[in-house]
């Protein structure tokens, strides 16, 4: 099936608000297959992705080891009882999860002697689910409906997390249907600005109904911003003080993607929960919300039949067999290391190649997730020529992504597999693209 016959039938019987469809058609392309770093469209014509499809693929697509254990998985067991009768690969992830964050951990910080703490998983489909799950966490804990949230916020687009999404383009057609929870506070970009922070949270503890701080340690689709690393710290702190729950939102930023398994590890933070998704299991529909044993237990009544939150799907068998394979091929690849080696080759070659008098260009990232941000030399976000460029780098074959509320950040989230040689040829073919763009529409 042609590429255009593909968007024709998705023009007919899709919802018209999910694929954009540009009118001369050169956006987007039809996906036929993957492998690797690589995605080949219904043509035949070879990309390479940049993207890792929204951060998912970061073993490579379609890795062997990852395909083997989904599809032995499904010739045994296809499908299972979600919380009524379990299956093997559920209860295995669920202790490889906690191994890999809370007993990990703090293990390494703990007194000597001391027992590791656990975590405990709450299963989910799509990463919102598991930021959902936390947030009900949180409530039962505390009995406080308020939560601390940051300007470009992105947690995904459920009734329960549109009250912490920052942008109001994806809040206001549903503001009826919604209790607006959510409280925000400007993310900071650099360490004068923590203080500022501080004292607005302050200030919103002290209205005495917040149960929780959500937050990216870095935000993707708020555009790839990287706080300053005593953020977490200072949220910590804040959280221990009022005894409100600190949960991270890693479903973009986890499993080696800054260059550590955890984001939040850059800076020593144990969070109360962490969310999980995307690059857990390489393709598969599975999140999770995974908190410290203590507090899940303080939080969650002991199941008498009836779970007050399951899903059909819950601890999918073919997701977990997955899931379980990429976290070994994670660690046996080194690949969170590979990341921070590579994130370094990407920022050194974007900082040096990515040059345009028109614009003012701001790179900023941490290991394999990078944002290249542009505006005019006013300031005006430059939309138009982000998109222009991402569409110019389409067409000679590398696959990117716009970010931020104004679309004006190129992102860089590939397989942690990339090369060397690869990421420098994407960013000769970038800095081309935009050096030849030399008067901006935007300004």
């Amino acid at each position: 099936m042609t590429s255009r016959k593909v968007l024709g039938l998705l023009q007919q019987y899709e919802s018209r608000n999910i694929t954009f469809v540009d009118p001369d058609r050169s956006w987007p392309i039809a996906w036929q297959r993957a492998r690797g770093v690589h995605v080949w469209d219904a043509e035949g014509k070879k990309y390479l992705d940049l993207t890792a499809a929204f951060g998912v693929a970061s073993t490579g697509h379609g890795n062997p080891r990852v395909i083997k254990a989904g599809q032995e998985q499904m010739e045994t067991l296809l499908h299972a009882m979600g919380d009524v009768h379990p299956h093997a690969r559920k209860a295995e992830l669920a202790r490889e999860l906690s191994r890999i964050t809370f007993e990990r951990w703090t293990a390494s910080a703990g007194a000597k002697g001391a027992k590791p703490q656990t975590g405990k998983t709450i299963f989910c489909n799509s990463g919102f689910e598991a930021v959902e799950a936390a947030l009900k966490t949180a409530m039962l804990t505390a009995g406080k409906y308020g939560v601390v949230a940051f300007s470009g916020a992105y947690h995904g687009l459920g009734y329960g997390t549109l009250s912490t999404v920052s942008r109001d383009f994806f809040r206001a057609p549903f503001r009826m249907q919604i209790r607006e929870f959510g409280n925000f506070v400007q993310f900071p970009m650099k360490a004068s600005d923590l203080p500022v922070a501080e004292i607005l949270c302050r200030r919103l503890f002290q209205r005495g109904w917040v149960g929780a701080v959500l937050v990216e340690p870095v935000q993707a689709r708020g555009g790839i911003n990287v706080p300053p690393v005593e953020f977490l710290p200072m949220l910590r702190r804040l959280c221990d003080e009022h005894k409100a729950l600190l949960i991270v939102d890693e479903i973009y930023t986890g499993f080696g993607r800054t260059g550590k398994w955890f984001a939040c590890e850059h800076s020593g933070v144990v969070p109360d929960i962490i969310c999980l998704g995307k690059g857990l299991t390489g393709g598969f529909p599975l999140s999770a919300c995974v908190g410290r044993a203590d507090v899940m237990d303080a939080a969650w009544p002991e199941s008498r039949g009836e779970a007050i939150h399951t899903s059909t799907f819950l601890g999918h068998p073919v997701g977990c067999a997955m899931a379980l394979a990429q976290i070994a091929e994670l660690a046996d690849g080194k690949l969170p290391e590979r990341a921070a080696k590579s994130g370094e080759i990407l920022l050194s070659a974007l900082q040096s190649k990515i040059v345009n008098p028109n614009l003012n260009i701001q790179i900023r990232g941490q290991g394999l997730i990078a944002g290249v941000e542009l505006r005019s030399l006013t300031g005006v976000p430059a939309t138009e020529t982000a998109l222009r460029a991402i569409k110019a780098m389409l067409r000679r074959g590398f696959i990117l992504l716009p970010e931020g509320e104004h679309a004006n950040v190129i992102s860089f989230t590939p397989p942690l597999t990339i090369t060397k040689l690869q990421l420098e040829s994407a960013v000769e073919n970038l800095a081309e693209v935009l050096k030849a763009d030399e008067v901006p529409s935007d300004v």
